[in-house]
């Protein structure tokens, strides 16, 4: 049976053992989009270092229709905020795109998160600050996030625990509960996570810890998922010449 108090504090502890081998003195950056991942990372880091050393990015693109949820999170946890608002950076590369070269829908939905992930490492290294990655088990699992956008970061101490898990661990720190137990919302083409992925997450939690689901078409989605984006989860491949030839 998970057991959400331990797994919380040896997290924290976790946390403040990279921050003092890896940057002491440091703080922590992460992306806050009003989700629950980012709510849960961020609640950890200042339960880890404290709210003081926890800053969060907004990075809205133009418009966001929830970025309340993403102030209700900072102003909860009182840490420093910066807002963002990456539109114009957004458009300025897809209208610099020479017109013959035809971008794909998947291009255009990905290219925000890759922008944030920038923007979000420009903020940090101009603040003494070490990114978050705020990547859950369960969407690593069957590659819901974006390549070189929110799957990477400096340290990742979700990545490991699925969603139903995660949200365990965030009711423990005293989150409001409409950022636990909020409906996600992709951020990309605005329909549901569960939408999108065509099974539940609690469905695919019970799956990937038991190894149990009923549904066989279900089963089939979540494994061609989980073997196709693999390569989300592994280092770039290199070439290594024979030693004898260098």
């Amino acid at each position: 049976m998970f057991n959400a108090e331990k797994v919380k504090n040896d997290c924290v502890a976790w946390i403040r053992d990279f921050f003092e081998n890896n940057g002491k003195g440091c703080n922590a950056v992460l992306g806050i989009s009003g989700g629950k991942d980012s709510s849960i990372a961020a609640a950890l880091c200042v339960e880890a270092l404290g709210k003081d050393r926890v800053i969060g990015v907004l990075m809205p693109q133009g418009e966001q229709h929830d970025i309340d949820m993403a102030h209700l999170l900072v102003n909860h946890l009182g840490i420093k905020h910066y807002v963002v608002n990456i539109k114009d950076a957004v458009d300025a590369v897809l209208s610099n795109i020479p017109e013959e070269l035809e971008i794909s829908a998947q291009s255009r939905q990905n290219l925000p998160p890759r922008i944030r992930m920038s923007t979000l490492y420009a903020v940090s290294q101009s603040l003494n600050g070490r990114v978050v990655n705020t990547c859950n088990l369960s969407e690593d699992w069957v590659g819901y996030s974006t390549r070189y956008g929110d799957s990477v970061g400096d340290f990742s101490p979700m990545s490991n625990l699925t969603v139903t898990e995660v949200k365990e661990i965030g009711r423990l720190l005293g989150l409001p509960s409409v950022l636990v137990d909020k409906t996600p919302i992709d951020g990309l083409c605005g329909k549901t996570d569960e939408d999108n992925l065509g099974f539940t997450y609690a469905e695919l939690d019970r799956y990937i810890r038991e190894g149990v689901i009923e549904n066989a078409d279900k089963k089939a989605i979540i494994d061609r998922k989980h073997k196709a984006n693999l390569f989300k989860l592994q280092l770039m491949p290199c070439f290594m010449p024979d030693k004898e030839d260098i």
